[in-house]
């Protein structure tokens, strides 16, 4: 059980992270999931990876605690996590250049509609399949694919029409 946790605690907590921008929720929910996936570890039927039934249970906890609470779901992404995470280059000119164009990108994708942002969230960051994220969403693989795939479409046009202005 301690092998599944730490395979699978920070992609959980990302996810629910990426949900609700609140660290201290996150975490109190990504060991509330594996509470409830241990106690309920014989409904697990294989049929998808282990992260995505976790992130499933995590997403359930979130939206009970939401209706409990009766709070709006925030949209916007925490930037600077996403930064920390993706810049490792080793000089500092380079670090400030990416931490730059890596804000630029993350502006674009708080502005997308919440589909497309989670999706792109999911595939890019998270590093699932597109069947994971449909079955993670409720929806299919192929709605998974086609909002990745119109996502990045409507940011790269985002950003022809930034850098004609």
């Amino acid at each position: 059980m301690e092998e599944i946790y730490k395979q699978n605690a920070r992609i959980v907590y990302h996810f629910l992270y990426s949900m609700c921008k609140d660290e201290a929720l996150a975490e109190e929910l990504t060991q509330e999931t594996f509470l409830r996936a241990f106690q309920s570890i014989q409904s697990y039927d294989g049929s998808c990876k282990l992260s995505t039934w976790l992130c499933q249970i995590g997403k359930h906890l979130l939206y009970q605690t939401w209706e409990k609470k009766k709070r709006e779901i925030p949209v916007e992404w925490d930037e600077e996590i996403l930064i920390i995470q993706k810049v490792e280059a080793s000089d500092t000119e380079r670090k400030v250049l990416m931490k730059i164009e890596l804000e630029d990108v993350l502006k674009d994708i708080s502005r997308l509609p919440e589909a497309m942002r989670q999706v792109i969230y999911l595939r890019a960051i998270s590093d699932l399949s597109y069947k994971e994220i449909g079955r993670m969403l409720g929806k299919s693989e192929n709605w998974a694919r086609i909002n990745f795939y119109r996502g990045k479409e409507l940011l790269l046009k985002r950003r022809k029409e930034d850098e004609g202005l």
